[in-house]
């Protein structure tokens, strides 16, 4: 079976540019900041840039573990806020945007997880980011309670997205409901 990370790769891979700039909005263990980081670095001159959010300490720390020890350019801002405020830190286009919502990964407290409250208004300033020809990528886990909340609430928020400006993609397993689903939206 594809797996959802190979399809995500898939999606970024017309889109990102070296060189560019892109938000890893979730940054959980550092895995999708990594690739970014990875995947528009060009040169030192053109190093590209990768802004990388979360609210939790141990996501910061366990991610700067990661960039360091893969090597990593040092071309990675990671911040310890909330992704609602990327417009904060963001001045820039962003050729590509990532969230990944739940909970981080190999944590003990599933009860720190993406809220509704947070994550449209996140979503919202990164559509407002982004370059012409960028994209964004949100992966939904409605195994758990906010997670449905979230996955109806991004559904409904980028399917009324203006498809003159937007193209949005939902690809989700069919016969599989509770299964992680994700959205591409692509700005034209």
């Amino acid at each position: 079976m594809t797996d959802i990370l190979d399809l995500h790769k898939y999606f970024l891979s017309g889109h990102i540019r070296k060189g560019g700039a892109c938000a890893d909005f979730t940054m959980g263990n550092g895995h999708d900041t990594k690739f970014l980081s990875e995947a528009v670095y060009e040169s030192e001159e053109k190093p590209g840039h990768v802004y990388a959010f979360d609210i939790q300490p141990a996501a910061l720390l366990s991610t700067e573990k990661l960039l360091k020890e893969s090597g990593c350019h040092e071309n990675y801002e990671l911040i310890l806020d909330s992704h609602e405020f990327a417009a904060n830190y963001i001045h820039e286009p962003l050729c590509a945007g990532i969230f990944n919502l739940g909970w981080l990964p190999g944590a003990g407290d599933k009860s720190v997880t993406t809220r509704c409250s947070s994550t449209i208004p996140a979503i919202e300033s990164a559509l407002s980011l982004l370059d012409s020809n960028g994209i964004l990528l949100v992966a939904v886990y409605p195994g758990h309670e906010e997670g449905e909340k979230e996955g109806k609430a991004v559904y409904d928020l980028l399917s009324s997205l203006e498809r003159h400006t937007y193209g949005v993609y939902h690809v989700k397993i069919a016969n599989s409901p509770r299964a992680p689903f994700f959205f591409a939206v692509e700005k034209k």
